[in-house]
Formats: C-alpha cells, structure tokens, sequence
C-alpha cells in the first residue's frame, strides 16, 4: 500500500538533508516540537497543511516543490508515467470543465 505520508516524510528528509540542517534546526525554526517532526520524518504521523508551511518555510522550499516531489514518487511507485509539463490548454479545457471528473468540477470557473 502507498502512504503519502510516508513520502512525504522522506520528502522532507531529503530536502532537510539537501539543504544541510539537522532536525533539530529545522524543528525550531519551523516553531514545531522535534518529536513531532520527527515522526513525520519516518512517515509516522500526518503533517497539516499548516506544519508542512512552517517546514517548507524553514526549509526554504515552496510547498508546491515539495508537493510536486510528492507527487512524483507516488506516480513512480504507481507505475504512472506523469508529463514534466501540462499540457499547453489544460487552464483552457479546465475551465470549460473538460478533463475532471464530474466531481472535482469547480462550477464558478465553468462558463455558462
């Protein structure tokens, strides 16, 4: 079974370790208890969206790297082959609500 939460805790790690800052560095300066941090590390515990913005703040890393990074590993360990880039129409087909599923349509940016 693949856990997000396990890469995204190696996720991290990697970009800690990149970066050269032990946890205890980023812990603190992410103002989150280096237990806590830990845990996430090792795939332990679910990181909110608020800690992961204090830890990628403290990394120096936007969120949407790390999450792109995510994403990547979980298509990796999927067998899915994902684009390096969108495709050149996808805002296009997106708000004329091609391309999603019935339920992930946003009905304020579907033209009427």
């Amino acid at each position: 079974m693949v856990l997000v939460r396990q890469e995204l805790g190696d996720v991290l790690r990697d970009f800690r370790l990149q970066k050269g800052r032990t946890l205890r560095q980023v812990a603190s300066k992410a103002s989150v208890a280096l237990g806590y941090l830990s845990e996430v590390e090792r795939g332990q515990k679910e990181a909110s969206s608020e800690i992961l913005a204090s830890v990628a703040d403290a990394l120096e890393t936007p969120v949407s790297v790390i999450m792109r990074e995510v994403g990547d590993r979980l298509a990796v360990l999927e067998g899915i082959e994902v684009p390096d880039a969108l495709p050149a129409d996808f805002g296009e087909r997106f708000v004329r609500g091609e391309g999603a599923a019935d339920g992930m349509r946003r009905p304020d940016l579907v033209a009427h």
